[in-house]
């Protein structure tokens, strides 16, 4: 048994994950807790490329360490479940698993590159500027 051990990052608004994909039994943890513990819409989120790789490869040899900081609780969960799901397509080396991936959901392989937009000099906001008075 040989020591594969791949990392992969995802990033979703502030909220950047550093995921560590060894080989193992199937264990996904992030910031050191198993998901199985999150609300249950998040962990929905974060079982879709599990179960995913689950249909396509039929196991799940592997064990996760997802680290992730920044953002708010959705942020982070979107931001872990790209890097899980980018984690899992390398360390399977499947054609099939990313096609199967990209077709199911797109943004479990591909960041959404959607950021805060900047403030602007000489007002406290990005876009909509206050409102002058003439007189």
């Amino acid at each position: 048994m040989s020591d594969k051990k791949i990392i992969t990052s995802g990033k979703r608004k502030a909220a950047v994950a550093r995921a560590v994909i060894t080989e193992g039994h199937g264990e996904v943890r992030i910031n050191k807790r198993d998901y199985k513990a999150l609300q249950f819409f998040d962990k929905l989120r974060i079982e879709e490329p599990i179960k995913l790789a689950q249909e396509v490869l039929g196991k799940t040899n592997f064990n996760v360490a997802i680290e992730v900081r920044g953002g708010g609780e959705k942020g982070q969960i979107e931001a872990s479940r790209l890097a899980l799901a980018r984690a899992i397509s390398e360390f399977e080396n499947s054609k099939e698993l990313t096609e199967v991936m990209s077709n199911y959901d797109r943004t479990l392989l591909v960041a959404d590159v959607r950021r805060k937009e900047a403030r602007k000099p000489g007002d406290s906001r990005a876009r909509a500027k206050r409102q002058a008075s003439k007189r």
